[in-house]
């Protein structure tokens, strides 16, 4: 009951900054698609905050329904397919001011980014079944969001601004992950793991380790890169390729399972799909290829990795 509580809390969190970003949405006369941008990251909100609203005060039997929800995310997605959410304007800290702020606080800026693993461990460790890793990682946040204040003799009402920034430059793809991780528990339930495994029966020999091996990895990455989200392929690609042709032929649960999820985040590296680990970064930090500078660099390093995988499993699983 505290887990479910202080999950939908976060997410109301979430919704709240989604409705912050309206309200200045609204009042900025020089914003070049208002309305649009406005109902995108209302109707946004709103799914944070209202979907789920009878959990947080403990009764489940105030639910929206599932396919209304369903029909705002294709607005959603409609919103953002036709490229009218835009960017707003923002009060930035002039350049001086910035230098000046760089000098006097130094390295001691990354202590709060460093106290949010920090304190996510910890409390995921001491609570791990009361609270969970999500509810671990929202409770550090705020933990390193206080110190960032003390730190910085920042204001409050800075948080609100600075987070609106962010929301708005990352934009539409920041709900990418949620929607590939719902993908994913759809593709599992629908049997495309059991397609998956029927399909590569005509193709690896029976008995064959390595290449069920390779198929294995290879399915996770590729699988991954199409998906956006290692975890959604896992159940997938484990279910339809991990088990009958790796597992089932002598391959140590574990060491196959650990292994197999890994090589998927090589896929993770070569795709715009995963939003959060190549899109976000590229945005926040104004890189002039935002779609591929990332991955452009990465790419090398996933593939060298995926052979590394595959290798390590053959010899080690068995």
């Amino acid at each position: 009951m505290l887990k479910t509580t202080l999950t939908e809390l976060l997410y109301t969190f979430c919704g709240l900054i989604c409705f912050i970003t309206v309200y200045f949405t609204l009042k900025d006369k020089k914003h070049q698609s208002k309305i649009p941008t406005s109902l995108f990251w209302g109707i946004l909100g709103f799914i944070f905050v209202f979907s789920r609203i009878g959990d947080l005060w403990g009764n489940k039997s105030f639910r929206i329904p599932d396919l209304f929800i369903g029909y705002l995310v294709i607005g959603l997605a409609v919103l953002s397919a036709i490229k009218k959410v835009k960017i707003g304007s923002f009060n930035e800290s002039t350049k001086e001011f910035k230098q000046k702020m760089s000098q006097k606080i130094g390295n001691k800026i990354f202590l709060p980014a460093l106290a949010l693993a920090i304190f996510t461990f910890a409390i995921a460790q001491v609570f791990t079944v009361q609270l969970g890793s999500l509810v671990a990682l929202g409770l550090a946040t705020l933990i390193a969001t206080l110190w960032a204040i003390l730190m910085t003799k920042g204001k409050p009402a800075e948080i609100a601004d600075d987070g609106r920034r962010l929301l708005e430059m990352v934009g539409p793809v920041s709900m990418l992950p949620q929607l590939l991780a719902a993908l994913g528990a759809v593709f599992a339930a629908a049997g495309v793991g059991d397609v998956v495994a029927n399909g590569i029966k005509t193709i690896i020999p029976q008995g064959n380790i390595l290449a069920g091996v390779i198929a294995y990895c290879v399915g996770m990455a590729l699988f991954t890169a199409i998906m956006g989200n290692g975890f959604a392929a896992f159940a997938v690609i484990t279910a339809g390729i991990g088990v009958p042709f790796v597992i089932a032929q002598g391959g140590n649960p574990a060491i196959v399972a650990a292994l197999g999820l890994t090589a998927g985040f090589c896929g993770t590296l070569l795709t715009p799909m995963a939003a959060n680990f190549n899109i976000v970064p590229t945005a926040i930090l104004e890189i002039e290829d935002t779609k591929y500078g990332v991955i452009k660099y990465q790419a090398p390093v996933a593939l060298t990795m995926l052979v590394i995988h595959i290798g390590i499993m053959y010899f080690w699983a068995f």
